[in-house]
């Protein structure tokens, strides 16, 4: 059965604490989209930041990393989010784009056609959609999931445009624009973190499935003849990159597609999934999508729309004759100086999703246990164990009391930490509330200041998950805490 126990706690306290909060919540909400507070704001830029450091602005394309078969380089781009309409038809979207629907006439709900017996009955939760008796479905039909939009003053179909539902088109078109700006050889990376919309029949599960949401994506471009190694180490790579982040293994699976599940283009793909606690126990829910694409994109871009013909990919003809979407026309072909050799790129593509990166580290995280007050009595307590590179806050300074010059020496830690941290200051409360509502908050460690302070300048350095108590000199603070934030 699905923990929903679980689930119902961690959206609360996203809420409490000023992680997430529902879009418009005072106008009633809005499905499918979501705002984040001013600790989820933290929380998700820090993991933005910890991807963008270790697969693009930290990468060493000096020499090969483990297990890849050879050194390469790493490039980022930040595209529009609206793009020509061109885009979208002749990457296939425009036609090919949507999901099958049905309504219930009865309680008329609406459901994804391939999900059925995924959804509770709104009129008897213990049956799933279409189980009952008294249910009368629709036929499956066709739902686009582009949003669109018009550009220019008029109103009309030929101003008619679509806010991109993924990021990977905007590389594709600048492909050329990288290779001819920058000193990049085949095998390179490009990466890209931005936002993408998709009109979802039926977003649930808080952020899991939304309708704006932000990708971090990787177009990696290699020789025909190396792509399948490549697939193979961006895997492996990718999954290694979540558990170095606190994701537990067992919590984790790389799940490799079976031929039909694949898209037509596809010539391997792998979800990186995670067991969230809405589903029920031992399913997982898609994380990351890693793809073998071939040389779809860029062929699709040069010649036109591609459609499957046999085990050929062939540029799709109207009744005429003609491509019927055609591509820009312009040469996306690749010349390897090295070889004297002119070939299409194969791109591997990992795809990972912030806001579901972000909901799986808070599942993951999200723990209770009871700890000893200041008189030693047993308290129940919320922590979020989250990895110190991700906590939103990294370090909290209290005084113990507001007398006695503690408040002064306290805000004096507090703003010379703050140089190189994220760091927060609090007065108000005994000091085991507020050391419970940064264990809430996932922030991991504490200072406190004391009499004893006052007499040998050291302060108590409190660890969020073992609370264990220790005395730093203020002189200290800066190497230690530094230290054990980059430890793990």
């Amino acid at each position: 059965m699905a923990d929903n126990t679980t689930m119902e706690k961690i959206v609360a306290l996203c809420k409490r604490r000023g992680f997430i909060f529902q879009s418009s919540e005072i106008y009633g909400g809005i499905g499918g989209f979501w705002d984040y507070g001013p600790l989820g704001v933290e929380l998700k830029r820090n993991i933005k930041e910890a991807w963008w450091r270790d697969m693009v602005a930290g990468h060493d394309d000096t020499q090969a990393p483990p297990n890849a078969p050879s050194a390469y380089a790493m490039v980022g781009l930040d595209t529009s989010i609206i793009m020509h309409p061109q885009v979208w038809k002749a990457s296939g979207h425009y036609d090919q784009f949507y999901d099958l629907f049905v309504d219930c006439r009865t309680c008329k709900a609406r459901f994804r056609a391939d999900q059925l017996g995924e959804y509770p009955c709104p009129r008897k939760p213990s049956r799933r959609a279409g189980e009952g008796e008294d249910c009368d479905l629709t036929e499956p039909r066709e739902f686009n999931l582009m949003f669109k939009t018009y550009v220019g003053a008029l109103i009309d179909p030929t101003a008619e445009a679509y806010l991109r539902p993924e990021t990977a088109q905007g590389i594709f078109v600048n492909f050329k624009n990288v290779l001819s700006t920058t000193r990049v050889k085949i095998p390179f990376g490009i990466a890209q973190i931005g936002k993408s919309f998709r009109n979802e029949i039926t977003p649930r599960n808080f952020t899991f499935r939304s309708r704006e949401f932000e990708q971090m994506e990787i177009e990696f471009f290699c020789s025909p003849e190396e792509s399948e190694d490549w697939y193979s180490y961006w895997r492996d790579r990718r999954l290694d990159w979540y558990t170095s982040l606190g994701l537990r293994s067992d919590n984790l699976r790389l799940r490799e597609h079976e031929p039909a599940e694949r898209a037509h283009y596809s010539c391997g793909t792998a979800d990186i999934e995670y067991a969230f606690p809405f589903l029920p126990e031992g399913e997982f829910g898609e994380l990351e999508g890693v793809s073998h694409r071939g040389d779809f994109d860029l062929r699709s871009h040069m010649e036109g729309k591609l459609i499957r013909d046999g085990d050929e990919l062939v540029v799709e003809l109207d009744e005429e004759g003609k491509p019927r979407y055609p591509g820009s026309g312009k040469d996306l072909s690749y010349f390897d100086e090295a070889t004297k050799r002119k070939f299409i790129p194969h791109v591997i593509e990992p795809s990972a999703g912030a806001d579901r990166t972000a909901l799986a580290f808070l599942c993951e995280a999200y723990d209770e246990d009871a700890i000893p007050d200041e008189k030693g009595t047993l308290q129940e307590r919320v922590v979020l164990r989250l990895h110190p590179r991700i906590a939103p806050i990294k370090v909290a300074v209290f005084p113990l009391v507001k007398k006695d010059g503690m408040p002064e020496i306290a805000a004096s830690i507090y703003r010379e930490l703050k140089k190189r941290w994220n760091v927060f200051y609090d007065e108000k409360g005994s000091i085991g509330r507020r050391y419970r509502r940064q264990d809430e908050s996932g922030t991991p460690f504490c200072i406190t200041v004391d009499s004893q302070t006052l007499a040998d300048d050291t302060v108590t350095l409190r660890d969020r998950d073992t609370t264990k108590q220790e005395r730093v000199r203020i002189d200290d603070l800066d190497g230690v805490i530094g230290e054990r934030l980059t430890a793990n």
